[in-house]
């Protein structure tokens, strides 16, 4: 490990942690819904089964997957993103990994299959700074492999993919924290919590605001939702059960009909909104 690497390994958890408590204190001082509770139902399941234990073990199965695809197609010595700075690599990285998901979650939206795997995500009724690290076991799968192989297979220097990954912790945290966030403009560049809590909003049922750290993804692809008003609540119409491991055995369970269903075109209430 190089020493940039071995020293952002260090800083990246102190960074989460600090954003963390940062985040929780400003949910205190400045809610967007006063309704939430600190120590609200699924805490305890956010945190110890998805946040920690199934994103240390994913972790060491996405790492053995990308070992494998590396060895078996070479490409990391091809050096091919090697030689840019590390500044580069990381925006390169970010900006290409975004889009990837704005797509993917989008489709997971339309996709009853997917919607299996995405489900859950969307079941909190409270959408806060843990809420974001609930996700099903297979999508986690999925995107990070798909994230973090690109990383190692182009070349990047070993402390991009940490980077990254601080990156994407603090900012999963701030979108989904509940912050009485007003961005104005930059909110057509850069996503926070004010578009992202309408995408968990229990009225919208076809998907809005599907991009993660690039707000410009749904301005641009005409998936924008921020009216003036607040959301209702959260979650979904469906029952869902709680408990870690009854969450992610929902996904295999048959049923009638598993999830709003469109074509990727916007509907009606896709299209973007002005800046309330």
């Amino acid at each position: 490990m190089s020493n940039a690497a071995a020293l952002w390994s260090k800083l990246s958890p102190i960074a989460i942690v600090v954003s963390a408590v940062i985040l929780i204190a400003l949910e205190r001082w400045r809610p967007y819904d006063p309704r939430q509770r600190l120590l609200r139902a699924g805490l305890w399941d956010d945190l110890l089964g998805y946040a920690l234990v199934q994103s240390y073990l994913l972790g060491l199965l996405i790492a053995r997957v990308t070992s494998w695809l590396d060895g078996a197609t070479g490409l990391s010595r091809l050096h091919l993103v090697s030689a840019w700075p590390v500044a580069a690599q990381v925006a390169f990285f970010v900006v290409t990994h975004d889009l990837y998901i704005y797509l993917f979650h989008r489709l997971q939206h339309r996709s009853p299959l997917l919607w299996r795997i995405h489900e859950a995500h969307h079941a909190t009724t409270n959408v806060d700074w843990l809420s974001g690290a609930r996700s099903h076991a297979l999508e986690i799968l999925i995107n990070q492999t798909i994230e973090f192989a690109p990383l190692v297979l182009l070349g990047a220097a070993p402390e991009v993919a940490i980077i990254k990954l601080t990156v994407d912790a603090v900012w999963g945290m701030y979108i989904h924290s509940n912050i009485d966030v007003r961005s104005g403009r930059l909110q057509k560049i850069v996503n926070g919590p004010e578009m992202h809590r309408w995408h968990h909003a229990i009225e919208i049922r076809d998907g809005v605001n599907f991009a993660t750290k690039f707000a410009f993804w749904d301005w641009l692809f005409g998936t924008a939702h921020l009216p003036a008003t607040k959301p209702s609540g959260y979650g979904i119409i469906e029952p869902f059960p709680s408990g870690y491991l009854a969450q992610q055995l929902h996904a295999f369970k048959p049923r009638i009909e598993l999830a709003p269903v469109g074509d990727l075109s916007p509907s009606p209430r896709e299209a973007g909104r002005g800046l309330g």
